[in-house]
């Protein structure tokens, strides 16, 4: 899905919603698609360029040919092949509509976009969870799969276990639902983490660079704890200093590769997606009031001298990217405070635009794109242009 019109680029929209068959195979219950029905509740679709497509009109990239769903919240055992085209899942609340949407989130991503906490979505009274899935890109095909336990995630390519930074990248998913409304409502770190996702779209290794920072956050964190409790808290600065340097190395890394993807994002914002209201974001550091962000590096090791008594006293990391802020502004107006629930829907269907936008334009392929409850909090004349914007965009 792309945030501007390519040229060549056109639609290939197929309504094919999902039903819920009340018959079984094998025991269990099976999701059929049903093309007499379009009732847009939720939609998976992918953008499409002309370059991409086989002899047949098919796309050639990335495209999610199965699903298998196993002990997933509320779902015991499901199997999905989508059809070509937009896909609409339609179905009485509590049924599974979004649960399966998380689970095509979390084979793509290692993730949920409803929760920090992966192991939630083992289903009650089961062992484990499964989410296997079998992608077609560019005429290859790869067989994904998430497995969950109590005690661990484990990731698998190809029935090969790999890292996290290994295995992101095979299947680009994003998502707009109503679970993901703080990223405009709520505190910062759900903007930095909507940040941190586009990137790792972009580059899986960045998913080491957070790691890192936090591994390092953490002990630093510990030892300020200790030093908050202790009678000699100055005895702690040696090593405290050691995890500094570090802190300063990762913390430039974030910075950088965030300030670039909120000037990509910016650039690729859809700005007549709703008439004259223009939506605009800007990346703050909590460093930019003290000094040139531009020299980042020795900004920071500078504020993390000035603030170490405090830290000391408070027992707590107060200098570093992971108190930075993502601004929104609605036609100049901090969207946060002063923007109407449409309005903020809104801006958050745009900028999951964006992101898809800026995948499309790095890597010229389509990304599956997720949108749940499309009706919930836009008004109709909202939703009729989001629905406009998406017809030449997606597949």
């Amino acid at each position: 899905m792309s945030g501007a019109d390519s040229e060549g680029e056109r639609s290939l929209i197929a309504a094919s919603p999902v039903r819920r068959d009340r018959r079984t195979e094998g025991g269990r219950r099976r999701l059929l698609l049903d093309p007499s029905r379009r009732l847009p509740f939720v939609l998976v679709g992918a953008s499409i360029k002309e370059e991409n497509r086989g002899a047949d009109g098919s796309a050639e990239d990335m495209r999610v040919v199965r699903l298998e769903v196993v002990g997933f919240r509320n779902i015991a055992q499901e199997q999905l092949e989508p059809g070509p085209g937009l896909n609409f899942f339609y179905g009485e609340n509590a049924q599974g509509k979004t649960s399966l949407l998380e689970a095509l989130y979390v084979l793509g991503r290692a993730r949920s976009f409803r929760t920090p906490r992966l192991l939630e979505v083992i289903q009650h009274g089961q062992p484990q969870a499964l989410v296997r899935g079998i992608i077609e890109r560019r005429g290859m095909r790869v067989e994904l799969a998430v497995q969950l336990n109590p005690r661990t995630r484990a990731l698998f390519v190809n029935g090969k276990r790999r890292t996290l930074s290994e295995y992101l990248g095979h299947l680009a998913v994003f998502v707009c639902s109503l679970e993901r409304m703080d990223i405009i409502r709520g505190e910062p770190e759900h903007r930095r983490h909507f940040l941190d996702e586009g990137i790792l779209s972009l580059d899986p290794k960045y998913a080491h660079t957070l790691e890192q920072y936090q591994r390092v956050l953490k002990q630093k964190n510990r030892l300020l704890k200790l030093a908050a409790e202790s009678d000699e808290p100055r005895r702690f600065i040696a090593e405290i200093e050691v995890w500094n340097e570090q802190l300063i190395h990762y913390g430039a890394l974030i910075h950088r590769a965030r300030t670039r993807y909120v000037e990509l994002l910016q650039r690729h914002l859809p700005a007549d997606l709703f008439g004259s209201e223009r939506i605009a974001i800007r990346y703050v550091s909590s460093l930019a009031a003290h000094g040139d962000v531009g020299e980042y590096e020795t900004l920071l090791a500078e504020r993390l001298r000035v603030r170490l008594a405090a830290e000391l006293a408070i027992g707590h990391a107060l200098v570093g990217p992971h108190r930075d802020e993502l601004a929104i502004t609605f036609d100049g107006q901090e969207l946060r405070q002063y923007g109407s629930l449409g309005q903020q829907r809104s801006a958050l269907i745009v900028l999951d635009l964006a992101q898809v936008s800026v995948y499309n334009s790095a890597f010229e392929e389509e990304a599956v794109f997720l949108l749940d409850d499309v009706d919930a909090e836009l008004d109709r004349r909202r939703i009729a242009r989001v629905l406009e914007y998406l017809q030449g965009r997606a597949q």
